[in-house]
């Protein structure tokens, strides 16, 4: 068996399938610190996902405004999606920025990986900057009905500010753009 670094922190003792989806997988972990106490933690498996903030050559951010069911409204955001089986985080970054967005990024730098909720989730979000953008079909899946509206740093900011902006992801690319 592999040993992580954890490893001597949280010791996995056994793991239990509780839920397989297409997006996610919901696992149980019987856990033992290093006090010897036995504890259960519920982990979210999930294969990853990009997020990019496109940017025009006026320095206008493009964002986009969905409705998403968990939060029971409609939200601003970067464009952003799972990455699929085996794909590369930047050729995900590039096929879910034409999807959402219609737009073909000429560059496409690398910005950060985070994970958006280590406490119960494996997700590991893959940020990225696209620039020298140029407008092509949006190619949007079946489900989704997405509004794109190109936004200056200066108002997204005060979105930010005055909590119209709730999409952490979103927060944290603008935040560490700007």
């Amino acid at each position: 068996m592999t040993r992580n670094p954890g490893d001597d922190l949280e010791k996995v003792i056994s793991s239990e399938l509780i839920y397989r989806g297409s997006a996610v997988t919901l696992r149980r972990d019987i856990i033992e610190l290093p006090t010897g106490r036995r504890t259960s933690r519920e982990i979210i498996e999930h294969q990853g996902s990009i997020a990019i903030v496109p940017s025009l050559d006026d320095g206008r951010l493009i964002l986009i405004k969905q409705f998403r069911l968990a939060t029971r409204g409609v939200i601003w955001e970067i464009p952003a999606g799972i990455l699929e089986r085996g794909e590369e985080p930047e050729a995900g970054a590039r096929r879910e920025l034409e999807e959402e967005t219609g737009y073909h990024a000429g560059k496409v730098e690398h910005l950060f990986d985070a994970y958006p909720t280590p406490g119960y989730s494996m997700e590991l979000t893959h940020y990225f900057l696209a620039t020298s953008l140029e407008k092509r079909k949006q190619r949007m899946d079946e489900d989704e009905i997405i509004s794109v509206e190109p936004i200056e740093p200066e108002r997204v900011m005060r979105m930010i500010q005055s909590n119209e902006m709730r999409d952490a992801k979103t927060i944290a690319a603008v935040a560490y753009l700007l």
